[in-house]
């Protein structure tokens, strides 16, 4: 000991210290630490300071005062230790690009700066240690230089190997070992340090003081470490966020307004949407390799519960600092909407297999479920998702659709003062608008389409005892829409009146049938008195009406559709309301379909408008028939043609002979010149040929040369599509007829050259209505010889073939070949008749037994007539199988040129029974057929009362 003393402890040399033992470190420290202290200050050698700095950590750090650390080490030494740090970094980088195997001397020079660097992280190792070994509550003021320059190291030693790739180029393999330690001291300093900060006690009664702008850094300086390690290492990035969430909901009371939330929200999105893509690419790979690589799916697992961790902590952050997110919720929407335009069935998502899918759905996209029901009642949330001046790329806007879909279900477990909120337009200020859910609805699925076209499918609703089956996203919209409707909120009908009345007003076809389809739903699951209520306001919409517009269109096939749900009472006050008697009332009655009426009702409906109607006719006939008054005419002849189609059995003999008359009359006024240029003369011609169509069976002989022979000529001319359709309407009706030999040969190669020419019109929708009317009037007609005659050409020829072709491929398979198929039937037949003949032997027959077996007589000339005809259709085009001619004599439903293609879309029947809050189905429909249009009616158990015709 005296030989200790010997030399002043000021001036022992640092190798020696290096050797004292513990207890003459103790008792020395006081006098060895300034001089340490002042060697290091001073020193610009990086491995003197490193060396003085571990010699202080091993050999004195033990018996200093834990609570004096920071202003006797700490804020003394560490600021220089970092700055070191930095330079030796920044000489790295500059001198890597020497790096060679032949130059030793920069070898050597990089690897002896990589050392030194390992030692000095070794060092602050050692710090972190010591103030964790002191097992007491550690306060952050009293070690505030530590973390924050222990984070420093730990992010450039991080940045520094992400980076060294290009750092040292083809030359990593030179110090590739002093990089994984290099790397692997940094990760344990910054578990260690992570140890430490959970040690850490805040005073939660101090709202501002130095510990909770330490806690912060902290906090903010891991969160930039986390976007330096993210593709280094994924458990240990997962740590990181771990670590994050937690120590900020430890200290959330005290630091919650200092934090960087959209910084925190944006990280974890990012790393959300990374892990997730990370998934997809995984999931793709697989599925086209279709081989099951143990090691890719092990990988495939691995991610995926990475992205359910990302998802789960952003979950947990949102709930608990919700009030501070208001600039996060740009973010928060729009990883909801990136997410599900990558994953099916969205028209961009990456092509994985089904089990892929469902193992991402259940382990992942559940949790962003929750995470909507938390921003549910957040005002900020619902402006950014209801922005009106929200403009996203196409394939952000199915996305969209599906995050409204997912809100509208959510809400009826909400308050009223949610509802309230999302279901109202709202002007926060003159840059700031926010439109109502339901209008929102409408527009983000009006954007949806390509995903209507083609189309996508969804998960299903489940019904009772049956499996999911997908559906399209148009009904996926409508059954949630109308499953939203009832549980709207009393207070809030009016947006709800006001959002389907401007859907139905769309010139987005798609959109206006949706927006159709939710009112007939309303119609229905609501009471009488409100059906009749909607009906009148339509009405009254229809007669304000200023002309011909697509408006007017919707607003009338919404009327029809909404008049078969009145009870009689109210179809009653209806009649009475707009009278059929006056004529200032026609506009409505024909958009009407007497149909709806109850028997006795509609004959007296009928007669009343077929009696104004007529009455009109005449009155235009002996009036001055200037081309303004054309439009009234028009009218009455649209109501009488509604008539005609949707209750001519309701027409008496009188009433028939007095439209035919007004018609005929009404014909002589028209020419070919006038139809080709007036278009109120064409609406006028497109009127009048379904009407003659109608009476065809007794029109005069001389007409119907005329009629044929002017259609002819204006075919020619290129009329408008309308015009075409309405041709083909009358056409088809010929085939009903049997034309006498006096004029077939002024009307049967007239006839051929119509259907001639429509069959090769390039419109899609002509084509179908070709198509249909010429199969029609192929089956019916007498004068088979004119049927090959209107296949012009093979591509005609062809078109048919395709078309006949259709209905067996619908068909079922059979069990046995159509030649048994047959034989079956007729052996039935025989059989029926032998028993007949047996029972004329026993005694005298009914009464009706000749006329029923006459009826069937003439069943069975039909069925000779429609092989023959079929046959001659078919004689020079393909040689067709029995049973494909067999599925022509099926009664297809005929062309209607007033029908539009609108009302044939109708897809959705639902009633109140097929919705609750609990239990989410749509009741069984059948189609039935009603004045030429297709309705979905349910099945008489459900609706209460019975389908107007037969089903089919």
């Amino acid at each position: 000991m005296s030989q200790e003393r010997a030399v002043p402890a000021s001036a022992v040399p640092l190798e020696e210290l290096s050797s004292w033992p513990e207890e003459l470190c103790r008792r020395e420290l006081p006098s060895v630490l300034p001089r340490l202290l002042s060697l290091s200050q001073h020193s610009d050698s990086w491995i003197e300071h490193v060396q003085i700095l571990k010699i202080i950590v091993e050999m004195f750090l033990p018996h200093m005062n834990h609570l004096t650390l920071e202003q006797t080490f700490f804020s003394q030494v560490l600021p220089k230790t970092v700055k070191l740090f930095d330079d030796m970094v920044y000489e790295l980088t500059s001198q890597a690009r020497g790096l060679s195997s032949q130059n030793l001397e920069i070898q050597t020079t990089l690897r002896n700066i990589l050392q030194t660097m390992v030692q000095l992280l070794g060092a602050l190792t050692g710090c972190v240690q010591h103030v964790c070994a002191t097992q007491e509550s550690i306060i952050l003021e009293n070690i505030q230089s530590l973390p924050s320059s222990v984070l420093h190291v730990i992010k450039s030693t991080f940045v520094h190997c992400k980076n060294s790739e290009s750092v040292y180029s083809g030359r990593l393999h030179l110090v590739s070992d002093l990089l994984q330690a290099l790397f692997k001291e940094a990760y344990s300093l910054q578990k260690q340090l992570m140890e430490l900060l959970d040690m850490v006690c805040m005073d939660p009664s101090v709202d501002e003081n130095d510990d909770i702008l330490n806690m912060v850094i902290v906090i903010h300086s891991l969160l930039d470490i986390c976007s330096v390690i993210s593709s280094m290492d994924h458990a240990f990035h997962a740590n990181t966020w771990k670590f994050i969430i937690k120590q900020s909901l430890k200290h959330q009371s005290i630091i919650k307004s200092q934090l960087k939330h959209k910084d925190i929200i944006t990280s974890l999105c990012e790393d959300i949407l990374f892990s997730f893509h990370s998934c997809l690419h995984l999931a793709e790979q697989m599925t086209q390799s279709d081989a099951q690589d143990n090691a890719d799916y092990r990988l495939f697992q691995k991610t995926l519960k990475l992205c359910r961790f990302f998802a789960n902590s952003l979950l947990h952050y949102t709930k608990e600092f919700l009030p501070f997110l208001s600039d996060s919720c740009c973010n928060l929407h729009q990883l909801y909407l990136q997410i599900h335009s990558k994953f099916p069935p969205s028209l961009y998502a990456t092509r994985i297999s089904k089990a892929h899918q469902e193992e991402i759905a259940g382990a992942f996209l559940v949790t962003l479920d929750p995470l909507i029901s938390q921003l549910l009642t957040f005002q900020p949330f619902v402006q950014v998702v209801l922005d009106s001046r929200l403009d996203l790329p196409c394939e952000l806007q199915f996305p969209q659709c599906l995050l409204l879909v997912v809100v509208m279900d959510k809400l009826p477990f909400q308050s009223k003062e949610v509802q309230t909120l999302w279901c109202t337009d709202s002007q926060a200020s003159e840059t700031t608008t926010r439109i109502s859910l339901l209008k929102a609805i409408f527009y983000s699925f009006e954007q949806c389409s390509g995903e209507l076209s083609l189309p996508v499918h969804l998960q299903g609703l489940k019904s009772k005892g049956k499996a999911e089956v997908a559906v399209t996203l148009y009904q996926h919209v409508c059954v949630h829409l109308c499953t939203f409707i009832t549980s709207f909120h009393p207070s809030l009908f009016a947006e709800l009146d006001a959002a389907l009345l401007n859907a139905v007003l769309s010139a987005n076809m798609i959109t206006s049938l949706l927006a159709m389809d939710a009112w007939c739903f309303l119609a229905r699951y609501g009471t009488a008195e409100l059906c009749a209520h909607h009906v009148t306001i339509v009405a009254h919409l229809i007669k304000s009406c200023p002309g011909e517009c697509y408006q007017l269109i919707n607003l009338s096939i919404l009327l029809k559709r909404l008049f078969f749900f009145m009870a009689p009472p109210h179809q009653l006050e209806f009649i009475h309301k707009f009278s059929p008697k006056e004529a200032e009332n026609l506009p409505l009655w024909q958009h009407i379909s007497f149909q709806a009426l109850p028997a006795e009702l509609r004959k007296q409906t009928v007669h009343e408008v077929s009696t104004v109607g007529t009455a009109e006719c005449r009155k235009w006939l002996s009036s001055s028939r200037t081309l303004g008054e054309l439009e009234s005419l028009n009218t009455v002849l649209s109501a009488l043609l509604t008539i005609c189609n949707s209750a001519g059995e309701a027409l008496d003999t009188g009433k028939q002979t007095a439209i035919m008359e007004v018609v005929s009359q009404l014909w002589a006024f028209l020419n070919i010149k006038q139809i080709a240029d007036q278009p109120y003369i064409q609406q006028t011609f497109s009127l009048l040929l379904p009407l003659l169509g109608f009476f065809i069976q007794t029109l005069d002989p001389k007409l119907i040369v005329q009629v044929v022979t002017l259609q002819t000529s204006l075919l020619k001319l290129e009329p408008p599509d309308y015009v075409r359709l309405a041709m083909l309407d009358f056409v088809s009706s010929l085939g009903k007829l049997f034309i006498p030999e006096a004029i077939q040969d002024r009307i049967l190669p007239n006839l051929s050259c119509i259907f001639a020419l429509l069959l090769a019109d390039r419109s899609w929708l002509l084509e179908q209505h070709t198509l249909e009317a010429f199969t029609q009037f192929a089956e019916g007609t007498n004068h088979e010889e004119i049927v090959p005659q209107c296949l012009s050409s093979e591509e005609t020829k062809n078109k048919v073939v395709s078309f006949l072709e259709k209905p067996y491929a619908k068909r079922a398979r059979q069990e046995f070949p159509w030649e048994e198929e047959y034989r079956s039937a007729l052996h039935t037949i025989a059989g029926a008749l032998e028993a007949t003949e047996s029972l004329l032997q026993k005694g005298p027959a009914p009464a009706w037994l000749l006329m029923e077996m006459e009826a069937l007589h003439e069943r069975m000339d039909k069925l000779k007539r429609y092989i023959h005809t079929l046959g001659i259709v078919l004689e020079k085009a393909v040689n067709l199988t029995s049973l494909q001619l067999l599925a022509l004599q099926r009664n297809w439903p005929q062309s209607n040129a007033q029908r539009l293609f609108l009302l044939e879309t109708s897809t959705v029947s639902l009633t109140p029974r097929a919705f609750s809050q609990h239990s989410q189905s749509v009741s069984y429909f059948c189609w039935c057929r009603l004045d030429n249009e297709l309705l979905g009616w349910e099945k008489q158990a459900t609706l209460g009362f019975s389908c107007p015709k037969a089903c089919f």
